[in-house]
């Protein structure tokens, strides 16, 4: 069973996107081809949200994930928008054993809210061969709910563990946190020349919205309530009634960007 079995509908109506302040960041931070249109490469792309953010900007876009529901969801969404001209391939596949069509290389390789499901040394070295010279790797993600960082979603945080348990939950068993800052792991790989951008981002939650993005986590999927679903619904709705009259929720947030590129040693 996969970390997000029962997840991709909620995913894609519920995740937050990608800000155009960020796709901005990202646009800016790859180089400029000649001899044909910018090549990107999004490593766990889920439901597409990179890529669609990027499309028109990059001609050539690869997008990989090994959840086959994920891809069916990112083409949905993605094929319809990519303009006349432009290139998408979705490969179902581990970051791990991804292997681009030969003499591909990408311009940026993004990899959102998903590096610390991955062999992080390894998917790195990966990319040394998968990188254009002159190219650039971002990890980026802005915080989880489970991050909290407000009053009201430390209760929400709060209701999930009273239902599966004090640890972070994934999938069927637990969280493995990651204590090395990111920057730090890509210093050690072939792009150890790292530039870090945060770019903040404000948002409004309702009960609705804030219960689909947890059921699109893997931390709270649905089918980790099992018959409790409702029960863990109801617990959430009514612990949300001490912070907000009309249903509104405001959430200050940021995204931080490690851009990585390979240095001049």
């Amino acid at each position: 069973m996969s970390l997000f079995t029962g997840t991709t509908s909620y995913y894609r109506q519920f995740r937050p996107g990608i800000p155009e302040d960020v796709a901005a960041v990202l646009d800016r931070a790859a180089s400029v081809r000649n001899d044909g249109p910018r090549r990107l490469l999004d490593v766990g792309t889920g439901t597409g949200l990179v890529a669609e953010a990027l499309v028109g900007r990059f001609g050539d876009i690869i997008a990989v994930d090994n959840d086959a529901d994920m891809l069916a969801a990112a083409e949905l969404a993605l094929r319809p928008k990519l303009p006349e001209g432009s290139s998408l391939l979705l490969v179902q596949s581990t970051a791990e054993d991804f292997s681009p069509p030969a003499g591909w290389q990408a311009e940026l390789v993004t990899i959102c809210r998903a590096f610390h499901w991955l062999d992080q040394a390894a998917v790195l070295a990966l990319l040394d061969g998968q990188v254009a010279p002159d190219g650039v790797v971002a990890i980026f993600g802005d915080n989880s709910f489970w991050v909290a960082g407000s009053p009201w979603k430390e209760a929400v945080r709060d209701v999930v563990k009273s239902f599966l348990g004090e640890e972070r939950r994934a999938g069927t068993g637990t969280f493995q946190h990651h204590n090395r800052p990111y920057s730090e792991i890509m210093e050690e790989s072939p792009f150890d020349e790292v530039e870090e951008v945060r770019v903040p981002v404000q948002r409004i939650w309702s009960a609705e919205s804030i219960l689909g993005y947890l059921y699109s986590t893997s931390f709270a999927a649905p089918h980790l309530f099992g018959d409790r679903l409702k029960e863990f619904e109801a617990a959430v709705k009514n612990r949300l009634t001490d912070f907000s009259d009309n249903d509104t929720f405001p959430e200050e947030n940021e995204f931080l960007i490690r851009l990585g590129r390979r240095g001049r040693k």
